[in-house]
């Protein structure tokens, strides 16, 4: 697999922002679980919390679905956010080494916003990846009418 260019990482944005209304976003990441038959003297190391052993295959997928980067093989005992920390993907994210374009406005006159990548609530906030908002920090009604709308 190619490693992305900074051209890659705008052309991506631009499918975000095109297809999703959503500017500045490099991609999407998430962990997969796929069931393994559990080794020999492993104990615990494959068995997830589904009940099952498996190794976790994180993604980071562009506007169309498609492969931008894959960390195949972490322990399936892990979770999605631990495995990002300690994988290529996130280490070069954090670091800045993976060729990711500098921040730019996303308004005009606005200031300089980065890009991002867009995870779920198992992946930590950072300046280059968002989550959604937790709910145990939501009154009642706000919930509700973000829930609604």
């Amino acid at each position: 697999m190619p490693e992305p260019t900074e051209e890659t990482w705008k052309t991506v944005a631009q499918k975000y922002k095109d297809m999703w209304h959503f500017p500045n976003c490099i991609g999407a990441i998430d962990g997969k679980h796929i069931n393994i038959e559990c080794p020999i003297n492993s104990g615990s190391t494959f068995f997830n919390y589904k009940g099952s052993h498996s190794v976790v295959l994180l993604a980071l997928v562009d506007a169309d679905y498609k492969f931008i980067a894959v960390d195949v093989g972490s322990y399936g005992r892990n979770s999605d956010g631990g495995i990002f920390s300690k994988s290529i993907i996130g280490k070069r994210l954090s670091s800045n080494t993976f060729n990711v374009p500098k921040p730019i406005p996303i308004i005009e006159n606005g200031e300089p916003q980065p890009y991002v990548v867009v995870g779920d609530e198992a992946f930590p906030l950072t300046t280059y990846l968002l989550r959604p908002y937790s709910r145990n920090y939501l009154r009642d009604n706000l919930f509700i009418y973000l829930f609604i709308y």
